[in-house]
């Protein structure tokens, strides 16, 4: 394990509450030692899974042709969902609080798109299917045995002074990265995870809905 820094220091509810989605403070020019995103993949393989199957599989991408050729899929699907420029101001009328807070996610979602080939490390978490593929309905219960233990990774990313964000559009394009990545058939991706060095250290919980407005004692 690595020296323990500064950022390991924090306590469980301050890490829980100031794991931010990071895009535009990506440090990009620097590269990120493959040692750190193993030993953030190890705390995340104690993440709970059904039946303790521990059916997942992680795809640590560090080449550039292979990021390089992932980003510009990945802005593909961002321009046909959201459209290429992003937004053009900030906005200045209406419920301000509220329209800036979509504006700034709006516009880093956006940068993200444009540089996500340049993240030094990208992590794609994957299930290997049992056969027959993907069940029909709802498959809570097949994500729920991934999607835990890659907010573990994320977690345990944040206190070794890495940056991530929680990406799943270039599942429109899941086939091509499947070829570029050399997947077998019955592997599927839950997401993308851009990995880098954070700049700032400006994290704080985020604004949220109030817990009363969605909280439901007993029933709806």
């Amino acid at each position: 394990m690595a020296q323990l820094t500064i950022n390991q220091r924090l306590d469980a509810e301050e890490l829980l509450t100031t794991t931010r989605t990071v895009r535009k403070r990506l440090d990009l020019g620097r590269d990120v030692p493959i040692e750190l995103v193993r030993e953030c993949l190890e705390i995340a393989l104690q993440a709970p899974n059904a039946g303790n199957g521990q059916s997942w599989h992680w795809v640590v991408v560090t080449d550039r042709t292979t990021r390089a050729r992932i980003g510009e899929l990945y802005r593909r699907a961002f321009e046909e969902s959201y459209g290429s420029g992003g937004p053009a101001t900030e906005p200045r009328t209406g419920d301000l609080a509220r329209l800036k807070a979509r504006w700034r996610v709006a516009e880093s979602a956006a940068y993200l798109a444009k540089h996500m080939g340049e993240v030094p490390v990208l992590v794609v978490p994957c299930l290997r299917l049992l056969p027959g593929g993907l069940p029909g309905g709802n498959q809570a219960g097949l994500w729920g045995s991934l999607l835990p233990a890659a907010w573990s990774y994320m977690l345990a990313a944040r206190t070794r002074g890495l940056g991530t964000a929680w990406t799943s559009l270039h599942l429109a394009y899941e086939g091509e990265v499947a070829e570029l990545l050399g997947l077998p058939a019955d592997v599927r991706q839950g997401a993308l995870i851009p990995t880098a060095y954070y700049t700032g250290e400006t994290f704080r919980p985020g604004a949220r809905i109030p817990l009363g407005e969605v909280f439901h004692f007993d029933r709806w």
